[in-house]
């Protein structure tokens, strides 16, 4: 019976933890494996199954079965947690809500092993032997056993969460330590004749002059350069972060919302350190990309970033011309500063070297409405590669898009009706996207999704994040602005439909070629044999 009521408690607390925390419970399956598509679903069945458990587990009558359905839900706990952890990944379960956000380590496996063997030992006593009734063993009892029971039990939760609570402490005690230690050692270097020369760094360290380059892997693994962020002609807002930065996590949802707000007017990169799980799980919730990986804090030094969160502005030039903000307040000014500019007025790269440059290119602005789209070939999701030019003669959308991003989900079923709505001979819908396969095929869309795993193909479109969108004719030119971010994009979807609603022109013999032979997705697409 004891061993009853411990499993029934910790499966109502987990259960119950999943559901105040839906977000952190559908992060969690995404970060386990569980396709896009189905994780919403999964991450409220998830915790309705352990309540169910959790109540089936108290009564004798159902206690056998309930014991054998948590040693099954325990069992493909363990097993999932044991393939990350081969597979060298530490995602945060979230088994309890956002009170477990921590990644998933040994320990994990330990503790479901433990509860494995709790489940086991009713599960082993027989359908018949499940222990006495928990009600007729309180039947049982004084009124005075019962008051004494009932404060013990509430003792105890009272001692668990003052225990949860002083380990959060600690950890946050120790976060700080750590932080005012950097800053002091800032300080104290400063005090010193400046920070860290280059002989500590690998770059050269300058604080107004020349922004020191860089070469980083984002989240996914693909390396990002410095002026790669720079190809769309904005300033680029480098923000310097850590995964066990308090004040950093409270400006993340700030951050999100700048890479919305200012997708037009300002590049924004997070640059922090850790492991690419620990990163995620505090970056993916407000669709912050790119979130770029440092070995230690080598790029922050030659920044002169003396601590986190500190942020840099990079001006179009290549350029820095101030000491880096820190802290949540100047980074905040640092933003409204960077978003006021125009980046008509402002030089780009290589226009000191002659005035010839100082006229913006195609490449790194962008192409503009009436210009010929750039052209490019990437893989579909079946491996075959797919060429712009391969849908000439149709009515093309562009939409830019990041699996992982939180602005792109916000719209992912709307966009999905839209996709099953577009005509026959309609336009196409034509989705360039990052993540790996799985992730893509997880939207669940009909049109072609291509992969760009690097993002090269939005830059030279103007687009420079997620989600963002241009519309090119049949023809191949250009005929609209990129729009950015979710409210925009969602127009341009709506306004393509309305105008398509009328008879499309005939489909280019071309065009059909390309559909028939492309086997993009691992299908046919919208326009052959449907």
């Amino acid at each position: 019976m004891v061993v009853r009521l411990l499993l029934a408690t910790i499966f109502v607390g987990s259960g119950t933890a999943k559901l105040v925390d839906r977000a952190g419970a559908r992060q969690a399956m995404l970060d386990f494996g569980v396709p896009a598509l189905l994780a919403p679903p999964f991450a409220v069945l998830l915790p309705v199954v352990e309540l169910a458990v959790a109540g089936s587990l108290v009564p004798t009558v159902s206690a056998w079965a309930g014991a054998l359905a948590a040693f099954g839900l325990l069992l493909l706990f363990t097993v999932a947690v044991g393939y990350q952890l081969v597979r060298g990944r530490t995602p945060p379960c979230h088994c309890f809500g956002s009170a477990s956000a921590e990644p998933i380590g040994w320990p994990t496996l330990v503790r479901n092993l433990v509860l494995i063997a709790l489940a086991g030992v009713v599960v082993g006593s027989g359908r018949t032997d499940a222990g006495v009734s928990v009600l007729g063993w309180l039947g049982t009892m004084t009124d005075r056993q019962r008051v004494e029971l009932g404060g013990g039990v509430l003792a105890i939760a009272l001692l668990a969460v003052q225990g949860v609570v002083l380990i959060r402490l600690l950890r946050a005690q120790g976060r700080l330590a750590a932080r005012v230690a950097d800053l002091e050692m800032a300080d104290l270097e400063m005090k010193a004749g400046g920070p860290r020369t280059t002989a500590d760094t690998p770059y050269p360290a300058v604080a107004v002059g020349r922004a020191p380059t860089f070469r980083l892997p984002d989240l996914a693994g693909s390396l990002v350069t410095l002026d790669a962020l720079l190809a769309p002609g904005l300033p680029v807002l480098l923000i310097f972060s850590d995964p066990e930065c308090g004040p950093c996590g409270l400006l993340l949802p700030e951050v999100g919302r700048w890479q919305h707000d200012h997708a037009g007017t300002l590049t924004l990169a997070l640059i922090s350190r850790g492991t690419p799980e620990a990163n995620q799980a505090k970056t993916n919730p407000h669709g912050i990309a790119p979130v770029l990986l440092q070995q230690d804090r080598e790029t922050a030094d030659a920044y002169q970033a003396p601590g986190t969160p500190c942020a840099s502005l990079v001006y179009p030039d290549g350029t820095v011309r101030s000491s880096p903000a820190c802290g949540p307040e100047r980074i905040r000014e640092l933003v409204e500063q960077a978003a006021g500019m125009d980046s008509r007025t402002l030089p780009m790269a290589g226009t000191r070297k002659n005035a010839a440059a100082a006229a913006p290119t195609a490449a790194t602005h962008g192409r503009r409405w009436g210009e010929t789209a750039p052209a490019f070939t990437l893989p579909g999701l079946s491996g075959h590669p797919v060429s712009l030019g391969d849908f000439r003669g149709t009515e093309v959308l562009l939409l830019f898009w990041n699996p992982g991003c939180g602005f792109c989900r916000e719209i992912l079923d709307e966009l999905k009706d839209w996709d099953a709505a577009l005509p026959h001979d309609g336009p196409t819908l034509l989705v360039i996207s990052t993540g790996d396969d799985d992730e893509n095929r997880a939207l669940g869309l009909r049109s072609p999704v291509l992969r760009d795993e690097g993002f090269t193909v939005g830059p030279t479109f103007g687009a420079h994040g997620t989600p963002m969108a241009v519309q090119v004719t049949a023809n191949g030119t250009i005929t609209s602005d990129v729009t950015s971010g979710a409210p925009d994009v969602r127009s341009l979807l709506r306004s393509l439909l309305r105008s398509n609603q009328a008879p499309a022109k005939p489909i280019s013999p071309a065009y059909r070629k390309a559909a028939t032979t492309s086997s993009i997705n691992g299908h046919s697409t919208r326009h052959h044999g449907r």
